[in-house]
């Protein structure tokens, strides 16, 4: 114990100042052996790429960030003249329509070609059942004809003279099928149908895409206005409605003919069992048309489906179709009742080719005929149907000949377009669209332009929120970006105004952007 009294605490220690420190021996840690060279090899070779990555995240944390610089595209003299900066963004927008419209379209065709299969199997099961009862079983046959063997031998053990009648018509011979098994098959036959016929128009539609998905060759600027030309024949010829509709209601009407044959069979067999699956059956069936009809009330609806495609295009269709016709059906059963026109037109439609035989040597005789069958008012609207007529037979008869004229440069850039302004939220992409509008200078073209009404909608949408939305993108220069911007739509939509020569009321709905055009005015100076 030393003399001050303290502790060998390392406090007291240090509190106590006679005590020379002493030096104190920790005990030794002898380091794990070291690993073989291979084990280091391997372990370095594992870690060293995570502590690459890791040096090289501190590294680029440690650099500032400078936020991106967006630039606002100028007016360009010539169409796609902006160093193919628009074509770049719309190849990549038409790229993802194409692209998304073909991969839904062939996974609802893979489906439907597995369900088509299957179903036809099915079907084909019961079709084995069923279309033996529609011949005359040869087990009838032979019972008959055992039973007069069995007549024959009697007789002749019991020594009888009675006479057999051996000529008894067999039971196959006037044999027909009921009526129910009749139109069970019927059915069964036709459900069958529709699976095969859906089937292969599915793997026709795949081909379908095949080919509308395939690039010839050429350069850039031919593969993308040729898929512009394929995505309008596309559109013209409704090709996605009749791959997306029409097929899956075939489909679907076979099913709906297979449940309604698979009740009248079981029927045939027991009417219990029949009124059991029944039941079911039709409660599916009234869900299907009332989720169909659901669609016509919300067309947010979820339950889409080719039904209530159907009744939506019916229900937008039809009520305007018919007050339209109404009016020009009444006039014409106001002109019908007329006696005198009545038998005009009876006696032009039997009488004429005897007319034409009796009439034809005779120089004038068949005009005056004709004159004074029509008076001069009739002869009118008679010779205006006739050129029509004649002017749509000519027209159709060049399309099968000739085929029918493509489009031309000008529309093809036109509707690129439109095809951007509607379909696209990339702000760049919009802005080159509406930077090359001011580069069309040909009237025709501004009108085809603006004929779109989803264009139009879009367009003023943009003319009206261009300068508050892009004050929300990041960057430097929010508002001259911001600003610069409107302008330049407020410039294309007065090139629009101004560059047309045609009836104002054609952009009426331009009025509604002169107050947008006039903040544009009051807008701050771009620095």
């Amino acid at each position: 114990m030393p003399e001050c009294g303290c502790r060998l605490g390392s406090a007291r220690l240090r509190a106590c100042p006679d005590r020379k420190p002493q030096s104190r021996r920790l005990p030794i840690q002898l380091p794990p052996p070291p690993p073989t060279r291979t084990l280091t090899k391997n372990t370095y070779s594992l870690l060293a790429p995570a502590y690459k990555a890791q040096q090289s995240m501190s590294a680029q944390a440690q650099i500032p960030v400078a936020p991106p610089v967006f630039e606002i595209p100028r007016p360009v003299d010539e169409f796609g003249q902006d160093g193919g900066k628009f074509y770049r963004c719309y190849d990549a927008l038409a790229e993802e329509i194409d692209e998304d419209m073909v991969k839904g379209l062939k996974e609802q065709l893979d489906g439907m070609l597995i369900f088509a299969g299957l179903f036809a199997g099915v079907n084909t099961a019961f079709l084995a059942l069923t279309l033996p009862l529609l011949s005359a079983d040869t087990a009838d046959d032979i019972s008959a004809l055992l039973a007069q063997n069995n007549a024959i031998l009697i007789q002749v053990l019991t020594g009888r003279n009675d006479t057999v009648p051996t000529a008894t018509p067999l039971p196959s011979a006037g044999f027909s099928p009921s009526r129910d098994i009749f139109a069970i098959n019927a059915l069964f036959s036709l459900s069958l149908a529709f699976a095969i016929i859906s089937s292969f128009l599915a793997v026709l539609g795949r081909q379908w895409l095949v080919y509308y998905r395939k690039r010839s060759g050429g350069g850039p600027e031919k593969q993308r206005w040729e898929q512009l030309k394929r995505f309008l024949g596309a559109e013209r010829w409704q090709l996605e409605p009749i791959l997306d509709d029409v097929l899956p209601s075939l489909l679907q009407i076979g099913l709906i003919i297979f449940c309604v044959s698979l009740i009248l069979y079981l029927r045939h067999l027991s009417p219990a069992i029949s009124a059991i699956v029944g039941i079911p059956m039709y409660i599916g069936l009234a869900f299907f048309i009332g989720s169909a009809i659901c669609t016509v009330q919300d067309k947010f609806c979820p339950f889409q489906s080719p039904l209530s495609h159907v009744l939506i295009w019916s229900a937008r269709t039809i009520p305007p179709a018919i007050r339209d016709i109404i009016p020009p059906l009444l006039k014409l059963l106001k002109a019908t009742i007329k006696l005198k026109w009545l038998l005009r037109m009876v006696a032009f439609l039997i009488y004429w080719p005897i007319m034409l035989i009796c009439l034809r040597r005779e120089e004038g005789s068949l005009k005056k005929w004709l004159c004074d069958l029509f008076p001069r008012a009739e002869r009118s609207s008679v010779r205006h149907w006739l050129r029509v007529l004649i002017r749509s037979i000519k027209h159709w008869l060049r399309v099968l000949i000739y085929g029918r004229a493509e489009e031309s440069s000008k529309s093809l850039q036109v509707i690129a377009i439109q095809r951007a302004i509607r379909t696209s939220d990339d702000p760049e992409t919009l802005l080159h669209a509406t930077a090359n509008i001011i580069a069309i200078t040909d009237v025709p073209q501004i009108q085809h332009l603006w004929s779109d009404p989803s264009f139009q909608d879009r367009f003023i949408e943009q003319v009206r929120h261009a300068y508050s939305r892009m004050l929300q993108l990041r960057g430097q220069n929010q508002v001259n970006i911001a600003t610069a911007s409107q302008r330049l739509y407020s410039a294309a939509a007065a090139h629009m105004i101004l560059s047309s020569s045609s009836d104002w009321d054609i952009y009426s709905r331009f009025r509604k952007l002169i107050a947008v055009l006039e903040e544009t005015i009051r807008l701050p100076a771009i620095r």
